[in-house]
């Protein structure tokens, strides 16, 4: 298929303010970025694309960011080629590593997740994708059934497998996504595990021991609700895709409302939190 390029620049920016237009673009279905030296690209199928609401969503940061863009309309190629070229291995101090399938495996590392990178986010990359993964390590999961929300390419429910959990159940609206987590499933030797696509409509009803749901404020608190009812008792759920301000304070107040209460984040250089809430 054709793509649109948005190659940005941002002028006398932080780093954040750079991730905070790269979430508003991954929630308009762009699925594709590159860093450059001025700024970033970002790439979106041709008939997803519409430069009004781009427009729309950026207005809001102009206050905080200086930047400007261009728009270039690419023609097809092999997209997994350019994407392969840009992925590369990261790994989380000595205990887990994400690597592609082209890379050399590193058997020395207890985790060590293979992904098919496709154009599906949740290749461990992303601040928040690190920061939830070093929460699962920090914390039980053996044993527990556990829901991944907006799965991404399943890297999530991945660990939680090798983690020893339960079942498995992972979820994302993107068909992209929904393929990639069948399939890295597949690769990292998960058996079992349970992917639909949809939102949370989707959310089978049943009980969990265990909800991640690393995706943005707003979708957050629209879901969170559906997750309260699907957690057990005593039951945790870790949030991310988000800031620490002033985000947080408007997820504590939120996960409230629905009887989650706060228990502890973690938050990286770039200001992205992880929370921990439990159900009460």
């Amino acid at each position: 298929m054709n793509y649109y390029e948005l190659l940005f620049t941002i002028l006398d920016a932080e780093e954040h303010h750079k991730d905070l237009l790269i979430d508003e673009l991954a929630s308009l279905g762009f699925d594709t970025f590159e860093e450059t030296d001025f700024g970033f690209k970002a790439y979106i199928p041709s008939e997803n694309f519409d430069k009004a609401e781009v427009d729309e969503r950026l207005e809001f940061y102009s206050d905080m960011v200086s930047f400007s863009y261009e728009v270039n309309l690419i023609p097809q190629r092999n997209w997994n080629e350019v994407w392969e070229s840009n992925f590369k291995p990261i790994e989380l101090g000595d205990k887990i590593r994400v690597r592609a399938t082209f890379h050399e495996a590193k058997p020395e590392f207890p985790y060590e997740i293979v992904i098919d990178p496709k154009m599906a986010f949740g290749t461990g990359h992303h601040d928040t994708t690190c920061l939830m993964m070093e929460t699962m390590l920090e914390n039980p999961v053996e044993g527990l059934k556990v829901l991944d929300m907006g799965c991404g390419t399943g890297i999530l429910a991945i660990l939680a497998g090798m983690l020893g959990a339960g079942s498995l159940t992972a979820i994302d609206y993107d068909m992209l996504c929904y393929k990639s987590t069948i399939e890295n499933a597949v690769l990292n030797h998960i058996k079992g595990m349970h992917v639909l696509c949809g939102s949370k409509e989707e959310i089978p009803d049943e009980e969990f021991d265990l909800i991640l749901a690393n995706i943005n404020r707003n979708i957050l608190i629209d879901q969170m609700g559906r997750y309260a009812e699907v957690l057990k008792d005593g039951g945790h759920i870790y949030f991310s895709g988000f800031y620490e301000t002033p985000d947080l304070a408007i997820i504590k107040e939120e996960a409230a409302k629905v009887g989650l209460k706060y228990e502890s984040h973690k938050v990286s250089g770039n200001h992205w939190v992880a929370a921990k809430f439990v159900k009460e």
